[in-house]
Formats: structure tokens, sequence, C-alpha cells
């Protein structure tokens, strides 16, 4: 039961789990559940491991042990001063364009999990969390920032630019013709 628990730890992230879910998901007396919890404590607090497991709130998390600090803190100022992937500007721009939006919602529109870059966009100071969602589980809604809008030379989101999706999509033409024309573009190369 252990390794379940900290299964669903490492799955549930910064946002961790209650003990209420545990007993939900793992369908075990409470007691039992305690135990296992105890245990995974006691294992972490074992010099050779990187984290700890904490109860924040009322919620079970995975954290970092704090004598390690100086280097989590490299690494997260390695992290700020990198220059933005391809893969932070495709987010940021989905987050500027639809501000409020939860991660699932970003991850629907880039169809892959977006965690990693949401979190290193947050270290930038570039988005920040505007609220909650009214959807269940009342998830994160994330925006741009003050500092996203100084270095894009914007005062506002209401400028940046318009999206002409008649260009994107090759001048008006529907995604059935770019099918088709392409399909006819290879036959006739086949044919030749």
């Amino acid at each position: 039961m252990k390794a379940i628990i900290e299964g669903l730890l490492f799955l549930r992230g910064n946002e961790g789990i209650s003990l209420d879910e545990l007993i939900a998901i793992i369908d075990e007396k409470e007691d039992d559940i305690r135990k296992s919890i105890r245990e995974l404590y006691d294992d972490c607090q074992k010099e050779d491991r990187g984290i700890q497991v904490e109860m924040l709130g009322n919620k079970l998390k995975f954290t970092t042990k704090p004598e390690h600090k100086s280097f989590y803190q490299k690494l997260t100022n390695n992290e700020v001063n990198t220059p933005l992937s391809k893969s932070a500007l495709e987010t940021l721009a989905i987050i500027a364009y639809n501000e409020p939006i939860t991660k699932v919602e970003i991850d629907d529109i880039r169809g892959i999990n977006s965690s990693y870059v949401v979190r290193k966009l947050l270290l930038k100071g570039l988005i920040q969390e505007k609220g909650r969602s009214s959807l269940p589980g009342k998830p994160k809604q994330y925006g741009v920032t003050d500092l996203f809008l100084d270095h894009f030379g914007l005062n506002s989101t209401k400028e940046l630019p318009v999206i002409n999706f008649d260009k994107i999509i090759n001048k008006g033409q529907t995604e059935e013709n770019l099918f088709l024309s392409k399909y006819t573009e290879l036959q006739s190369e086949k044919n030749e």
C-alpha cells in the first residue's frame, strides 16, 4: 500500500492528495492507510532521499528537503534565465489569447501535457494564477502577468495581434479542400 500512496502522490504533484481521497481510492481501513503514510514518511527521512512527505493544509504532498535548498535555487535560477522554448512560446500564446484558462484546457489545445511548461512560465513570472474555475475540482486558471506585457511591449492583452485563421488555412480553403488538393498533388506525382 505504501507504494500505491507514493505513486498517487507523484501523480498528484503540487496539488497533493487528502486522506479522504486516499481512503476512497485505495478502499482500505483508515488506520492501515495512516500506517503506510507513516512508513513512507519514515523512508523519505533517510539521508539518501531527496524528497520528503509532508501534510500541508489537509493535503499530503511530496516536498524537497530544506537542506538541499541551495541546489534547488541554482536549478530554478537557471530555468528563469534560459530562453523560452518553442513549446513555452506556444503555451504562452495560448494563455495570452485565452486567459483565464486552466491547465487542462491548455493541454486540450496543445494536445500534450503542459505541466512542465506551465511551471517554467510561472517560475519566469510570465504567467500567474488568476483564480479558480467553477469546473469540478476547481482547477487553477492562468493568465499573463505585467512582466509578460512589459516583455512584449503591450499595455494589455487587447493589443495582441488578431489571428487571421483564413490565412492559416491556406487563404480560406477548408480543411477538406486542403486534403483534396494535397491528395490530387500526390496522385499527379504518382502518375508521372
